[in-house]
């Protein structure tokens, strides 16, 4: 059985941890404050939990006693969908420190239960926000003591210069393949090209193996470990095909403005030049549905008043989320994402 956080032995085994985090979350507050964000609170329940295929949500009913309705509602995934709603009503620069809920997730990096800090910012780039992630981290690093950010042996110092590194670079780079020269539809990729590929360099595909399988498979295994180390690495310009919710590149449309940070060889943030086209965005929660539907046989519903903002004007923006957890872990050399919560969900 396992042992209880609340033992004293066991709280006493991360105080310093949990002193830790509150030493960042004050810094990351004075971070926001000083470049004149707004801090929101927007509720976890929603219609719709976010669209990602390969996340699970937990549901729930929502009781109205007004008219004895019930209705099945969503914990989020993530507070964008919300975020986003102010934006197009109006608000300019906010952030947000969410707890947000994945079912089906718990190990060294992944709890069930943990916090994300998002933040969005009118007429901003994905560039402007690699910028504040620079100078966010390196505030981080101090508020904590630390010498560099650790994690699983290796290290990373946020004062030192970032590397940036293309999608296409870092798979030329560490596994030896043109990834764009597979993607000459972008919006259809090429799974047979890309498993000869992954063949020649010895991680064939399993049967059955589509085109994002595939990426996944040979950047977890050859190039993910391989970011972020020494100094945080920013990756971005990802195929549009893993556009997401983010906006295609002007000049090079077949990969999307989007960058993911790496410190350690783990993910700590995913941003983008967030997509305002509403029709755009309807098509691709569509494909995600299609997909999720055939991957694990469910759907969620789509949040028709996120679509209806975006039809009335969504500015021109970007937006980041990171796990304020994962950061904290990298502060602390913490090894467990479990060591640096409070009261871990059991």
């Amino acid at each position: 059985m396992t042992t209880p956080w609340r033992r004293p032995d066991r709280l006493a085994e991360r105080r310093a941890n949990l002193v830790a985090r509150g030493h960042i979350l004050r810094a990351v507050r004075d971070f926001f404050a000083a470049s004149d964000y707004v801090e929101v609170d927007t509720p976890a329940l929603q219609v719709s939990p976010g669209l990602e295929p390969h996340l699970r949500a937990f549901a729930t009913i929502l009781h109205d006693p007004r008219d004895g309705g019930a209705q099945t509602r969503y914990l989020h995934t993530s507070p964008e969908f919300a975020m986003k709603k102010l934006l197009a009503g109006g608000m300019t620069r906010i952030w947000q420190l969410a707890h947000v809920y994945r079912d089906g997730e718990r190990g060294a990096t992944h709890h069930p239960e943990f916090s994300m800090l998002e933040w969005y910012r009118v007429g901003a780039t994905y560039c402007d926000l690699m910028d504040e992630c620079e100078i966010l981290l390196r505030r981080v690093q101090d508020a904590a003591g630390a010498e560099t950010l650790r994690w699983r042996g290796q290290s990373a110092d946020a004062r030192r210069p970032w590397p940036h590194v293309t999608v296409a670079e870092a798979f030329a780079r560490h596994a030896g393949i043109d990834l764009l020269a597979t993607t000459l539809d972008p919006e259809r990729p090429d799974a047979a090209l890309l498993a000869a590929a992954a063949t020649r360099i010895g991680l064939p595909p399993h049967p059955g193996d589509d085109w994002e399988t595939l990426f996944f498979r040979i950047f977890l295994e050859r190039i993910e470990p391989r970011l972020g180390i020494g100094a945080p690495t920013i990756l971005y310009d990802y195929p549009i095909a893993m556009a997401a919710l983010s906006r295609p590149k002007p000049d090079d449309p077949r990969v999307a403005e989007r960058f993911e940070l790496y410190v350690c060889g783990l993910e700590l943030a995913n941003a983008f030049g967030e997509l305002t086209d509403p029709a755009e965005q309807r098509r691709r929660f569509a494909a995600d549905q299609a997909r999720k539907q055939a991957l694990y046989g469910e759907t969620y519903p789509i949040d028709e008043d996120f679509l209806a903002a975006l039809d009335h004007g969504l500015p021109e923006c970007a937006g980041i989320a990171l796990g304020f957890d994962r950061l904290v872990m990298l502060a602390t050399g913490a090894e467990h994402i479990e060591e640096v919560l409070w009261a871990p969900v059991m």
